[in-house]
């Protein structure tokens, strides 16, 4: 009775073994498709349109849109937050070295939409300053977040003579995923996609 008794819980724990890589398999498969969209995506990345630098009284400022794809409009308008990292870098260029990181700006600006409310929300945050928006419709609020507009970044008298231009980085990253969908894509970066552009160079003379 007692080998009986051990063959049938044996048979059990096989059982159960066999059940348990079933549900691993899918799970796997699932996250494997999953990853597949998610990767397609990427293809279809925001655009960086626009980057114009120019000099008021000795500042330097920066004015800049963003061009988001269609999905990511979805994503947002689904409900989905985003939050978008945006870096303003000025570099000195040098004709030998490496083009020298010389000061910067980050800006980062948290999408929020509630479809059932037909709410959107903007939180932007530069430094030590937060600023909360409430927008009537996303096509109001996309635009208030993807424009940049005069943003100082250093005044001239600052910088030594020579040549310089901006970088302009833009990172996009899903804010919350469903738990479903965060437990299957674990492994996978929240971050959708990551741009940059490198405005015009300019010359920098102190009188």
């Amino acid at each position: 009775m007692k080998k009986r008794h051990d063959t049938l819980n044996g048979s059990q724990g096989a059982e159960f073994a066999m059940k348990i890589d079933i549900t691993n398999y899918f799970i796997v498969l699932i996250a494997f498709f999953i990853t597949i969209l998610i990767s397609n995506r990427v293809v279809f990345a925001t655009t960086i349109s626009d980057l114009n630098v120019k000099m008021e009284e000795n500042d330097i400022y920066v004015t800049a849109s963003i061009k988001p794809d269609s999905r990511f409009l979805e994503d947002i308008n689904n409900g989905l937050s985003k939050e978008i990292i945006i870096y303003i870098d000025l570099f000195r260029v040098w004709n030998i070295w490496p083009d020298e990181f010389v000061t910067g700006k980050k800006i980062v600006r948290i999408l929020k939409s509630n479809p059932i409310k037909r709410e959107h929300f903007v939180s932007s945050i530069e430094g030590n300053i937060q600023i909360e928006k409430r927008f009537k419709d996303l096509e109001t609020m996309i635009e208030w977040t993807t424009n940049i507009v005069n943003v100082k970044l250093i005044n001239a008298r600052e910088l030594e003579d020579g040549q310089y231009f901006v970088k302009l980085t833009v990172e996009s990253r899903i804010r919350k995923l469903p738990p479903v969908v965060g437990y299957l894509l674990f492994f996978v970066s929240e971050k959708e996609f990551s741009i940059s552009k490198d405005s015009q160079r300019f010359q920098i003379y102190k009188k």
